[in-house]
């Protein structure tokens, strides 16, 4: 089968129908200007609401200090490592080092999945034929590279530089960038990808000690709420309309690159520089961990409903991207029951809503007027 045809296959709502990457004469049909879907127009046009520039003072202040020496960035608890043996090891100088070095680690790989979203935005205008979804992908890709600014600032102004990103991401962002097929880079970035950074944010702003990290995320979440809200009408839309085989593909997909990424979350050899610094061996970490985060323990984690993870499996699973065939495998970290009978409003929405209102009055539309990307796609449709 071509890439084209592999594209085409997956398609059955013609707002998504992509075609092969070096294809640019497709763009060029003249039929093609006049069959501009109008599922993406409101959340384009809303952009204007949610618009906040890095680089200017007036939304947010890089110059803000802190002693990352004395001062926690995150509560002790947002280390796995503390609650494990390690802590019996470490004097609380060192704990707070673990815990912002640990910071960095996270800051850095949201930095580089950032970098991911703006490179694979950047890839569906070349295969987006719809030109409503096209313009879309390219108001994406803009907000995108101001996030990487954002991130790589915030970097800058705590440590200096980020860390490398780990293999694991590496290699899911590579994947997912590279691929020409339509469909997995909708559920890996929209889906998969978007889904575990609204986790990891509504997380930090929630619980940081620090304004400036508080004040970007929400920023940021005002942005990715509606990057969401496109792959879900792409699911809404696609999944239960595909035939069996290839609906079970991608759910199949998505259980595997969800169940890599939980194994990796931690990361103990991609974190072993930080571990030298406070006189440990990354393998005895490990072994630490292992001991620690029974089974049990690890679920009592991922039941929190600020659990990054927990947040991954509700995308899925509203999306209609976890059915039967795989539930039970999710369903050894979180209650499925529970997630099946939640709306579909979830942990960042009200955080980004916020967000939008604060920046509605900054930008002088007085803050009643947002039109959201939450909700029963009002803002789609």
């Amino acid at each position: 089968m071509s890439l084209d045809a592999s594209n085409k296959s997956m398609t059955v709502d013609a707002a998504y129908e992509a075609v092969a990457p070096d294809d640019f004469p497709a763009m060029m049909d003249v039929d093609r200007y006049n069959k501009r879907s109008t599922a993406f127009d409101k959340i384009i046009s809303a952009t204007h609401d949610h618009f906040w520039d890095p680089l200017d003072a007036k939304y947010i202040d890089f110059n803000d200090k802190w002693n990352l020496d004395k001062d926690l960035l995150m509560p002790m608890d947002f280390n796995l490592e503390l609650q494990s043996a390690v802590s019996d090891k470490l004097d609380e100088g060192q704990k707070i080092y673990l815990v912002n070095e640990s910071v960095r680690w996270t800051m850095s790989s949201i930095l580089h999945g950032e970098q991911g979203a703006l490179a694979l935005s950047a890839s569906l205008c070349h295969i987006l034929k719809d030109p409503g979804a096209q313009e879309y992908a390219a108001n994406q890709t803009r907000e995108e590279a101001r996030h990487v600014t954002g991130f790589a600032k915030y970097i800058q102004a705590r440590w200096g530089k980020p860390t490398a990103c780990g293999l694991v991401l590496e290699q899911l962002l590579t994947e997912i960038v590279a691929t020409p097929l339509a469909w997995k880079k909708l559920v890996g970035m929209q889906m998969i990808v978007e889904g575990l950074a609204m986790g990891t944010f509504a997380k930090f702003y929630s619980e940081t000690h620090d304004p400036l990290m508080k004040q970007l995320m929400q920023f940021v979440m005002t942005d990715e709420a509606f990057h969401h809200k496109f792959g879900k009408i792409w699911a809404d839309r696609t999944v239960p309309n595909l035939p069996e085989a290839e609906r079970d593909m991608i759910e199949d997909w998505a259980l595997e690159v969800f169940m890599t990424l939980l194994r990796n979350s931690t990361g103990p050899e991609q974190k072993k520089v930080i571990y030298e610094k406070v006189g440990l061996d990354w393998r005895w970490v490990q072994s630490a961990l292992l001991e620690a985060m029974t089974d049990k323990k690890l679920r009592s984690v991922m039941q929190d409903g600020t659990s990054v993870f927990r947040v991954l499996i509700k995308t899925l699973l509203k999306a209609g991207i976890i059915t039967k065939r795989t539930s039970a495998q999710y369903a050894a970290y979180v209650d499925m029951e529970e997630l099946h009978d939640e709306g579909d409003r979830m942990i960042g929405d009200d955080i980004a809503e916020q967000g939008i209102r604060n920046l509605l009055a900054i930008n002088g539309a007085g803050g009643e007027a947002a039109i959201y990307a939450m909700g029963n796609h009002q803002a789609a449709e």
